[in-house]
């Protein structure tokens, strides 16, 4: 049967009537000749692929029959009492289209229904429901549909680039690794800075120790890992007060709001998606080779008065030596294979979808394994009455690179053979600094963990009467997570006859939420919705850890801990927190012109002290449409100008339970030389321990232009966040027990501010049948500053990554963690490096000569994005930037001291010597001054081609004939190009996970891949 393609726009009437006209004027039945049945197809302009569940209503029909709704292959038929008449084709996220037919014909009409590009008219989810984009005062942000399907671990990657004000860092390159997510800069110092994310309704805090037992070395792993970022239907980001407001205590840094996929009405289908790739290391450090480095040890010999290390003949035979890098870099393969089964009855909408994830790592006997599931249930039981239930469950497994395997491999002397003679692996290097084998390490270390989680949350929603809703929510979140560890009894940095560690983590998260929800159009210009509601939420946390060494055999590794002959003094922890809170929202506006927003929400919480328990957080916002106002009625390109202003708190609740009460530790002491266990006081309480409240203000406007072909938003926002958790020194004299006569305590304290500026730009530069040209653009920068620190003005926080050299301060007046080091003044004139003295007493010490001398804190972030499509072909090209960040290279500093000692890089080929002194590189020498200086401070601004994809759509008429309902094949690079000048495997990069006060630190960081993949998606 021939089909009959036409694309309605402005001018749908006079073309339909035309064709009708000229093809079908004779030998046709005359209008008003009785009923006509009218068959037809509803497909997406842009995919061709059929639209499931659109409305087709036959304007002015008063009968049952007087309108359809498209099936699972997009078809309808509906009867018409005569012609000429007009049908009415609709569907949510379309342009809805008016078709006038004026003859009958037996063909299949197909109509193409174009997307709707007023993102105004869209319905986005918020805080305990969701609201039309036009009628909402915050400040909300949506992920953008063309990102959704990029290929990722978890679904925080996918806001990376894509949305401004959110700053994304993947941690390390390590498979399932932790990122680093922050919305409108940090907001505090020693709790939480991470958002609020809030999983088909059930909110869930994103700390990377919620599955890390403790017992393993490297990289933490993302606690969201475990869920199939393709399950996704859309991604919400709230940013300012009004719109986080609602989630109280737990919404000062951002909330994210992600909600899967469902089946729809009378759909019914079954997906396959999957994709294979294979990745390689971007770029690898460029290191001295074994000759160059056996001429520096001798110049380091030189410099100490001793004789060369080799003579002339010995050094030519060191050759090239071992390439350490190349020994533990590999490239690998990455795949992803999701199933997914929609069924869509009248009152049953089921969807099940089967995930399996693989991606190994780039460094050998490392990667990432992920198997999971999800059910969401719709069931209406009747008009009034709904339950709806989401489950997701997953089990992942990660083989991580122990914390010091990148730095040895960088620190191993080349002249060092991997393997001996007898093809045994080389225990060390012993040049003066012992360095373990990293291939051994890999090769002979178990280091994994294991994670099963499981999210089910689902309520029931009643209709009370028209107007008023209730709804019943119950969920949990329950995780276990298992982690073994054991290191080779041959390994140099093992025990004596093999070590190893267990662990085991536990958490169980419930939640009850209770609404009440009310909407009323008192007139056709008046509108009102209420919202109140009861919240309670529990979670109790337990780890236990055993341990043994010295074991009579390998074989057995982790599983036979008693047969170690050491045993590791057993561990055990729990703890339970719980929160209650009570919550409102108004909505209310006038002729869809003035908006106004009141939210408030009362949280109690057992984490504070007993005196100041619970909080209360306000806000209010209001927006004005002008496009309604009839001053600018005249104006026919503006499709749409809100103005927005907002104001509110929020607060953070993210510190460990039990934070305010006294509590005591069990500690060893020898008394007549037996050992004898005790306690003693290791914090004292404080009754008056509260919030951390941060104070926003937020400016905002949304433009539409040009038939919403240029669509423009802008924010400026203000944050102040008092009442710090800070952790305080108090002195020994108080008598809690320490080992360096000072221990801290969390006390409230200091403030820290943030302000910016965020711009959103989408424009449709091209829209024609064939060819669609679209680009986004975001931009936003952050001010981050502390203002008060309760009294000090600086202080250095302990770096995770290096204990005893911490390179960052947080201070008075300064970004949160900038880099504090001694200031570098070229070469003295023996070629040693030379250091500022800054209080000009004579000496470089610690207290004196140090100052702050950068920032990890980006000037500007943005993203920018293109999507082309031509005929059944799509392009998506994707950049992210970040500009005026700062990174301190640790590797770098670890591999440029000249010693002699460990490996070295090349830039050390240009050192001073006596006979070339023209430089800027110091001299080698056996003994180094200090590192910790801006030498190794380095400029982490890029600009990455974070993906580019190429697609193919199966043309209908080729698909039809597979029984298939779509097919796209497409071809995806990730990180192809970056644009850098940091010396590095990565200038995206934070060695110490998640902490807001060290971040930008690179402390031989497991280095990012680039990745290219091929897929396939087809519906059948």
């Amino acid at each position: 049967m021939t089909k009959l393609n036409f694309k309605f726009g402005n001018r749908n009437r006079f073309l339909f009537f035309f064709f009708f006209f000229t093809v079908w004027s004779g030998g046709r039945p005359a209008a008003g000749q009785g009923s006509v049945i009218l068959r037809g197809e509803v497909v997406d302009a842009r995919s061709n692929e059929p639209v499931i569940g659109a409305n087709v209503l036959l304007k002015g029909g008063k009968a049952d029959n007087s309108g359809t709704i498209t099936d699972i292959d997009g078809l309808f038929s509906l009867s018409i009492p005569a012609l000429p008449a007009t049908i009415a084709v609709s569907y949510i996220g379309y342009r809805p289209q008016e078709i006038d037919l004026y003859e009958a014909s037996d063909e299949t009409l197909v109509i193409l229904l174009v997307e709707d590009l007023n993102l105004l008219n869209e319905v986005v989810v918020v805080g305990y429901g969701t609201q039309k984009r036009s009628d909402f005062t915050g400040s909300l942000t949506s992920l953008p549909v063309e990102l959704k399907a990029r290929s990722v671990i978890s679904p925080d990657l996918l806001l990376q680039g894509a949305i401004p004000g959110v700053q994304v860092t993947q941690s390390t390159g390590q498979p399932g690794s932790s990122s680093t997510v922050k919305v409108r800069g940090n907001t505090s110092i020693n709790a939480g800075t991470e958002p609020l994310y809030v999983i088909d309704g059930f909110p869930v805090y994103n700390d990377d120790a919620s599955v890390n037992a403790g017992v393993l070395s490297g990289a933490k792993v993302n606690p969201l890992s475990g869920f199939n970022a393709s399950d996704i239907e859309s991604i919400d980001v709230l940013k300012d007060a009004s719109a986080t407001a609602i989630y109280g205590s737990r919404g000062a840094n951002g909330v994210v709001l992600i909600t899967t996929k469902k089946s729809r009405k009378k759909e019914s289908a079954i997906s396959y998606d999957g994709y294979y790739g294979v990745q390689q290391v971007i770029k690898k450090y460029d290191l001295l080779n074994a000759r160059e480095w056996g001429e520096l040890k001798n110049d380091a010999y030189a410099t100490s008065g001793n004789p060369p290390y080799y003579d002339a003949n010995a050094l030519a035979n060191l050759g090239e030596g071992a390439d350490w890098q190349s020994a533990i870099f590999r490239t690998s393969s990455v795949q992803s294979h999701t199933v997914s089964v929609a069924s869509g009855k009248e009152k049953t909408q089921l969807l099940l979808s089967a995930n399996y994830f693989k991606q190994d790592g780039i460094i050998i006997n490392t990667g990432f394994e992920r198997y999971s599931g999800r059910l969401n249930l719709d069931h209406n039981m009747n008009d009034k009455f709904k339950i709806v239930t989401y489950l997701n469950g997953s089990y992942t497994h990660t083989d991580i690179a122990p914390q010091s395997v990148v730095n040895n491999t960088l620190q191993m002397v080349p002249v060092v053979p991997i393997v001996d003679g007898n093809g045994d692996y080389t225990s060390n290097s012993s040049y003066g600094a012992t360095v373990a084998n990293p291939v051994a390490t890999l090769n002979r270390t178990i280091n994994e963990t294991n994670t099963k989680r499981f999210l089910l949350n689902g309520y029931g929603e009643y209709k009370i009467t028209r107007e008023l809703t209730a709804k019943v929510l119950l969920g949990a979140d329950i995780i276990n997570n298992e982690q073994n560890y054991y290191a080779h009894s041959e390994l140099y940095e093992s025990s004596v006859g093999g070590d190893a560690r267990i662990g085991y983590l536990s958490t169980n998260n419930r939640l009850n939420e209770n609404t009440l929800s009310y909407k009323k159009d008192f007139s056709s210009i008046r509108s009102f919705e209420a919202l109140a509601g009861f919240s309670q939420q529990e979670s109790r946390t337990s780890i236990h850890t055993v341990g043994a060494s010295n074991f009579l055999t390998d074989l057995t590794t982790y599983n036979d801990l008693g047969s170690g002959s050491v045993h590791v003094q057993p561990t055990s922890f729990s703890n339970k927190w719980a929160i209650r809170s009570f919550f409102g929202r108004i909505n209310y506006g006038y002729a869809e012109k003035y908006l106004l927003t009141l939210t408030v929400r009362a949280d109690g919480s057992s984490r504070f002290g007993e005196n100041d328990k619970w909080g209360t957080f306000p806000s209010a916002a209001i927006a004005w449409n002008l496009n309604k106002e009839r001053f600018l009625q005249h104006m026919d390109k503006l499709n749409s100008l809100k103005l927005r202003l907002s104001a509110g708190q929020t607060g953070n609740t993210e510190i460990a339970p039990y934070s305010s009460l006294s509590r005591l530790g069990s500690f060893s002491y020898t008394i007549n030389n037996q050992l004898i266990y005790g306690f003693a006081p290791t914090t004292y309480a404080d009754p008056d321990l509260t919030w951390e409240t941060t104070t926003q203000y937020n400016l905002g406007m949304d433009l539409s232009l040009f038939s919403n072909k240029l669509q423009f938003s802008a924010d400026a926002y203000y944050k102040k966040t008092n009442n710090l958790f800070l952790e305080v020194p108090v002195p020994f004299s108080t008598g809690l027990y320490t080992s360096n006569d000072i221990t801290p305590v969390f006390q409230n304290c200091g403030s820290v501010e943030n302000k910016g500026l965020e711009f959103n730009l989408k424009t449709i530069n091209i829209q024609a049948k064939k060819i669609d040209w679209t680009t986004t653009l975001n931009f936003s920068l952050n001010r981050n500053k502390a203002l008060d620190l309760g009294g000090t003005d600086y202080f250095i926080p302990l770096d995770p990554s290096n204990v005893t050299m911490p390179c960052q301060i947080v201070k008075v007046g300064e970004p949160l963690g900038s880099f504090y080091t001694y200031i570098t003044d070229g070469l003295n004139e023996d070629g040693s490096q030379k250091y500022k003295d800054l209080d000009g007493n004579g000496s470089i010490t610690q207290a004196g000569d140090r100052a702050v001398a950068g920032s990890p804190e980006p000037a500007f972030i943005a993203g920018f994005t293109n999507t082309f499509r031509y005929g059944n072909w799509d392009w998506l090209v994707f950049f992210t930037s970040s500009y005026g960040n700062e990174v301190y290279n640790r590797t770098g500093a670890n591999i440029d001291i000249g010693s002699g000692f460990t490996g070295a890089w090349a830039e050390l080929k240009d050192r001073w010597t006596p006979t070339h002194t023209n430089t800027a590189v110091h001299r080698a020498e056996e003994t180094p001054a200090v590192t910790i200086s801006d030498r190794y401070i380095e400029d982490g601004s890029y600009l990455r081609l974070k993906t580019l994809s190429i697609g193919y759509t199966l043309p209908r008429k080729w698909a039809s004939p597979a029984k298939l309902k779509s097919a796209r094949f497409y071809i995806s690079g990730q990180n192809l190009l970056t644009f850098t000048k940091y010396k590095g495997y990565d200038p995206e990069v934070s060695s110490n996970g998640q902490s807001a006060i060290n971040a930008g630190n690179d402390t031989s960081a497991y280095p990012t891949a680039r990745s290219i993949i091929g897929g396939v998606s087809v519906s059948f």
